[in-house]
């Protein structure tokens, strides 16, 4: 699931706890789970939110996410020429962009994140609009938008791949305000060591590396 833009808050009362997350368990079963910490703040306000953004807070994990949503089997090869065509056109490795679709998506071009992320590689609606991706679930559309987000993000942290991925994920502000470092979020490390394992399969599949 790309992060980009994933974090949010939820404020409530300790006595309402219980029914929100009650709540959260709902609305997300039983095709997908998103994580979701808490911590209480000295004025005994709980905090609920998806992606832990605070320094120094002694988070909870209360509900454990589990990726990628519909049922549908993704097309591995299918969309081959369409990878090769936007990793030519703005000069990213296509065995990187088959390896960040494989952990966003599994090739489903229909897929859905808990936060709302669509697609083969899984724009936030809100990216899509800024890289006039009009339909993120056109395997064509989504796939040169994502690419060209990774071509941004490759000039914003100098080829950085772990940086890159991180932001990906996360959102380029969350590298930026870990002064250029993979942010301390459990999903987010896990994500860039996945994409990099992925990018070594897939690039020793097609005797680049």
């Amino acid at each position: 699931m790309s992060a980009i833009g994933h974090a949010g808050k939820i404020m409530c009362p300790k006595n309402i706890l219980l029914l929100l997350v009650m709540n959260l368990l709902f609305l997300t079963a039983p095709a997908c789970y998103a994580d979701i910490y808490k911590y209480t703040d000295s004025e005994g306000v709980i905090h609920l939110t998806n992606i832990p953004t605070e320094h120094g807070v002694p988070y909870v994990l209360v509900m454990k996410e589990k990726r990628v949503i519909f049922q549908l089997k993704g097309d591995l090869a299918g969309y081959d020429d369409l990878i090769a065509k936007a990793s030519s056109k703005y000069r990213v490795d296509s065995s990187l962009v088959k390896a960040v679709i494989k952990a966003e998506s599994n090739f489903n071009h229909r897929a859905v994140s808990p936060v709302g992320a669509q697609g083969l590689m899984q724009l936030m609606p809100a990216t899509a609009a800024l890289l006039q991706v009009r339909d993120a679930f056109h395997p064509e559309t989504n796939i040169d938008g994502g690419v060209r987000y990774l071509r941004y993000l490759m000039n914003l942290f100098n080829g950085n791949l772990p940086l890159v991925l991180a932001a990906y994920n996360a959102g380029e502000n969350a590298v930026l305000r870990n002064n250029n470092r993979i942010p301390p979020y459990r999903e987010t490390q896990t994500y860039v060591k996945r994409v990099l394992h992925l990018f070594d399969q897939y690039s020793s599949r097609n005797g680049t590396r």
